[in-house]
């Protein structure tokens, strides 16, 4: 290797401001006249700060109650399925009106006897309701939400 093909590298030196005037970085060092980030320690200011006035969070008066994460699944009693036979799933029980759509959790919960002989497939189902299924004969899968199927068209592009 030659002399003239060495290459040096140098930790790049952090400017110094606020060193006077000649030093190019000055007096306010950069950070303009007044305000609050001309300030030392002003860092970063939240995302809700709005200038010194009343935050949005503040704002926005509290909502009352509380909503449980483990509501979402639409509930159906196990005394219901006594009308079916076969196989059971999220769209027969949304014929039969038990849930409001097929498209939501399911959930399977022990009220009264199954006398039916059921082969269901839905995402939840309480212990007791999958050993009634099973003590009636049937048998208990769990599955995923089945998904809307996309129903617009697609026209040809004119060529």
């Amino acid at each position: 290797m030659k002399y003239n093909e060495l290459t040096i590298t140098r930790n790049a030196t952090k400017k110094r401001v606020g060193r006077g005037i000649s030093a190019g970085q000055g007096k306010t060092a950069g950070r303009g006249t007044k305000g609050q980030k001309s300030r030392t320690g002003h860092h970063k200011l939240p995302a809700s700060f709005m200038g010194g006035q009343r935050s949005i969070m503040q704002a926005v008066p509290k909502l009352k109650g509380f909503k449980s994460i483990h509501d979402k699944a639409q509930v159906v009693y196990l005394d219901n399925l006594n009308q079916f036979t076969g196989k059971v799933d999220n769209f027969t029980l949304a014929e039969a009106q038990l849930v409001k759509t097929p498209y939501a959790k399911t959930k399977i919960i022990t009220r009264g006897e199954l006398t039916a002989k059921i082969n269901l497939e839905t995402q939840f189902a309480s212990q007791s309701a999958v050993e009634s299924i099973k003590k009636a004969g049937g048998s208990f899968k769990v599955t995923k939400i089945p998904q809307r199927q996309a129903t617009r068209e697609t026209t040809p592009e004119a060529a």
